[in-house]
């Protein structure tokens, strides 16, 4: 109780102090901005103002008290004190004086006697559960009983934020450094997610400009961004674009679906190189260029327009390049005008040498003025009119445009795949069925096709590019812009991505600041990789960093121990997650025929409902039998095993487990599908006729 009363009082003391904080702020922004360097200021104002506002829910959450006396309390966001040099009165949970509230146990005590974890209900103290760092031997957890009440905790449908309840390994992922790729891998409820959404906040609190730059976060479905939509805002952060794969391209929308054999062969890296080939290939070839100006006709010969190829081409996509050479052109042109007209100027002067001779002429008197007012010929500020006028002429425009095109991303990407001679000979790694395979495909864009097409207008480049400064805040901003360069890219189910897809990222953030979080052994995609090597080995080759989270928190030990022989069908290199909790009530199984299936499931499903009011029930199912649950379950969610990827509910209903095994890579997509719940596990099995055979495929 007197704990209570303790950590009551002071959060009264840190709640009046942000919401004077926030009145100060609030007076500041009033003021307008007189420069760069006063919006500059503005925007950091902003992100304070921000930060403490979304800080009300929750302020403080810890306390550390040290061995020498010193107390700190952790909080959401950080609180200066009223006097200017004492220490915050809340320090923000991602300063690293608030690490060893995350890292300290009772064996590695850090300088720290005691961890408190408080628990706030808007401006009430709720509870509090205290943790003695005394040195003797302890578990390795960190927080135990604050951790697994969370974990108790009935799910709402979306995930919420964890700086509570972080645990060593996940903290030590979480404040990595950023300077390269860095892959994580964790088995199901070892809190990946978590960990990816939560680094991401402390990257942008320790890196302000990535904060100028924003934040990519690619997830696997639009459903799992929906679900994880809340942490990041919850956290203080708004300089963040989520999307998926598939939604990464403005203006491309996934109109088909693909079989995955043509998945898995347009997911290769090998399309990058023919691609490029591809393109490299449309390039005019120098030859003599014949061009009216003003009713006379100009010829750049092939030796001078070879070398402006030259000049133009290098390192510059196709339409930059186009640019480069038209200004050539342009100048070119101007010059051959000027020198035509000075030839011509000579050959008149000659003529008249000899009638000029004739006659006794005194010493004309001065003129003034340069250039052709004096002596016919062009000046360097004439040339470079004429050059201008040269520039905005249609007639020199249409001919650039017949001799070097302007290109559609779209059709020139459609007409490369529908064409099986331009296939086997910009993509010679292709088998001769496979090339028919991918130019038989209809034309609507699919998954697959959209890194293809990425690609391709990352080779072709902007025919004109918008230096404008554009509106909206920095994240409207990039997601609005193909070419954005982000300060830091995270994938979750990072080990779905396929080699092109994987080009994808790095073209968003070519100084490979990116953390991939996922779990090998659930990969369902078409692609072929089974280690984290072979997924990006084509696009990172060795430069990159693995880790590992171990511990299971999500899912009980009773579900666990049913996905070691799940795993080893699988095909898995790995040990499955150390599972840290029991629920207390063991999966169980039912029996039925095809035909009763459905209202044996909603049957189910009621009866976990009802068990777990106030929480969740999710339902996974083999896709051919989503439809049919979903008739019957109207208001539950009814997924295959791939779109219940990173979700997770109190009680999961699995339905027809050997129908999921038998869909390719079933058995990776079966472990998703046991691992869902964080309390109860339930099956509904079928039994199939004698003569029916289900086969697996892996």
């Amino acid at each position: 109780m007197r704990a209570l009363v303790e950590e009551q009082q002071f959060l009264d003391a840190a709640m009046d102090r942000r919401d004077q904080l926030l009145e100060h702020l609030r007076a500041e922004l009033a003021e307008p901005a007189a420069d760069e360097l006063g919006r500059a200021r503005q925007r950091g104002l902003r992100r304070q103002f921000e930060e403490l506002q979304r800080a009300g829910d929750g302020l403080v959450f810890g306390r550390l008290d040290a061995l020498d006396g010193t107390v700190r309390h952790i909080g959401r966001a950080g609180v200066r004190a009223a006097e200017e040099d004492a220490d915050p009165l809340v320090v923000d949970w991602r300063a690293p004086v608030a690490r060893p509230f995350y890292t300290a146990t009772a064996r590695e005590p850090q300088g720290q006697a005691r961890r408190r974890h408080v628990r706030v209900d808007g401006r009430v103290v709720a509870g509090v559960d205290d943790e003695p760092l005394d040195g003797s031997a302890g578990g390795d957890l960190v927080g135990e009983g604050a951790l697994l009440a969370a974990l108790d905790q009935r799910r709402t449908g979306t995930m919420s934020t964890a700086i509570a309840t972080l645990q060593r390994e996940q903290d030590d992922i979480i404040r990595a450094g950023a300077s390269g790729p860095l892959i994580v891998q964790g088995g199901p409820g070892t809190g990946k997610t978590v960990v990816a959404l939560h680094r991401v906040a402390y990257l942008l609190f320790t890196h302000q400009q990535m904060a100028e730059q924003a934040v990519l976060v690619l997830g696997p479905s639009p459903r799992f961004l929906d679900y994880i939509a809340r942490v990041l805002p919850a956290l203080g952060e708004t300089a963040v674009v989520s999307a998926t794969c598939d939604t990464l391209l403005p203006g491309a929308e996934v109109e088909r679906a693909e079989s995955r054999e043509v998945s898995e062969i347009k997911g290769r890296a090998l399309w990058q190189e023919a691609l490029a080939a591809y393109v490299q290939s449309l390039l005019p070839q120098a030859r003599d260029l014949r061009l009216r100006w003003e009713g006379d006709f100009y010829v750049l010969d092939a030796a001078v327009v070879r070398q402006a190829l030259a000049s133009a081409v290098p390192g510059k996509s196709y339409h930059r390049a186009r640019g480069a050479f038209a200004e050539q052109v342009h100048h070119l042109l101007a010059d051959t005008v000027a020198e035509q007209r000075e030839a011509l100027l000579d050959q008149m002067e000659e003529g008249y040498e000899e009638l000029l001779a004739r006659f006794d002429r005194s010493a004309p008197p001065p003129v003034s003025g340069t250039g052709s007012d004096v002596n016919g010929l062009l000046s360097e500020d004439e040339i470079e009119e004429l050059r201008e006028r040269i520039a905005a002429d249609p007639a020199i425009a249409r001919f650039l445009e017949t001799w070097w095109p302007t290109r559609s991303p779209e059709r020139t990407l459609r007409e490369f795949l529908a064409d099986p001679g331009l296939l086997s000979r910009f993509a010679p790694g292709l088998s001769a069925p496979e090339v028919a395979l991918v130019a038989a495909e209809p034309t609507p864009w699919s998954s697959g096709d959209l890194p293809l097409l990425d690609a391709i207008t990352d080779l072709l480049g902007e025919i004109e590019k918008d230096n404008s400064p554009g509106y909206g805040d920095v994240a409207d901003r990039a997601r609005r812009q193909r070419d954005w360069v982000y300060g830091h890219v995270v994938v979750d189910e990072a080990q779905e991505l396929s080699e092109m897809q994987w080009r994808m990222v790095l073209r968003r953030c070519p100084g490979r600041s990116i953390t991939a979080v996922g779990d090998i052994d659930q990969a369902e995609a078409s692609h072929r990789h089974t280690t984290w090597a072979e997924a990006v080995r084509a696009t990172l080759g060795e430069r990159w960093t693995a880790a590992e989270l171990t511990i299971c928190y999500r899912t009980p030990r009773e579900v666990m121990a049913l996905t070691g022989p799940v795993l080893a069908k699988a095909g898995s290199r790995n040990s499955p997650p150390r599972a840290v909790r029991s629920s207390g009530i063991d999966p169980w199984e039912r029996v039925v025929t095809a035909d009763d299936l459905p209202s044996a499931a909603a049957q189910a499903v009621a009866e976990l409902r009802q068990r777990w009011t106030g929480g969740t029930v999710g339902v996974v199912a083999p896709t051919a039998r989503i439809a049919q649950l979903t008739a019957v379950l109207p208001n539950v969610p009814v997924l295959t095993a791939s779109e219940a990827k990173g979700l997770e509910w109190d009680a999961t209903l699995l339905v027809d487990a050997d129908g999921i095994a038998a869909e390719p890579r079933g058995w990776n997509g079966l472990y998703v599908a046991l691992t869902r719940c964080t309390q109860e596990l339930a099956r509904l099995s079928v039994d199939y006729p004698a003569t029916f055979e289900v086969k697996a495929v892996v």
